[in-house]
């Protein structure tokens, strides 16, 4: 394994690691909430706070989740072509995925930036900055991008040989 390779699975790892965290802020903020029912207290922006963590956790989770071959692809069409048109094909599918995530991951961080320069909040009774969980979709789709690339890389690679 090269150092590109250790980096990319170092920063796959680091995301991996967020999603759960951010699966973890979810348990604990609904088990707040719960708690406070019973106790008489509000936990404030709750639904809206899990909300976020689950937008975090989903995009932050796309790049292991590929990784590991949880995303849904067309494994049963694809078994059935034979090697040299399966590999142009799958090749082609992981190389248009790259760019559509390329280009959302550049919108998402524009939409970041424009939130942090105007101060966006969110509208719940917990005025949080929405630059921070919008900053954990552009994140996810960022390392989603480089492993899309990475896959499509190895991919394109295994049908020249």
């Amino acid at each position: 394994m090269n150092l590109l390779e250790k980096a990319l699975e170092g920063l796959y790892r680091l995301s991996e690691f967020l999603a759960a965290l951010m699966g973890l802020f979810i348990l604990l903020v609904i088990l707040a909430q719960v708690a406070g029912r019973y106790l008489g207290f509000v936990v404030p922006s709750a639904l809206e706070m899990a909300g976020f963590a689950t937008a975090g956790l989903i995009f932050l989770g796309l790049a292991p989740t590929l990784r590991a071959g949880g995303h849904i692809q067309m494994r049963l069409l694809l078994r059935r072509l034979p090697p040299k048109t399966r590999r142009p094909l799958e090749t082609f599918a992981l190389g248009l995925g790259f760019l559509t995530t390329l280009y959302a991951s550049v919108q998402t961080w524009l939409r970041v930036a424009e939130s942090f320069r105007y101060g966006d909040l969110a509208p719940g009774l917990l005025p949080l900055p929405l630059w921070l969980p919008q900053s954990f979709l552009a994140v996810g789709l960022s390392i989603f991008a480089l492993a899309l690339l990475e896959a499509g890389l190895k991919t394109w690679k295994e049908g020249k040989e």
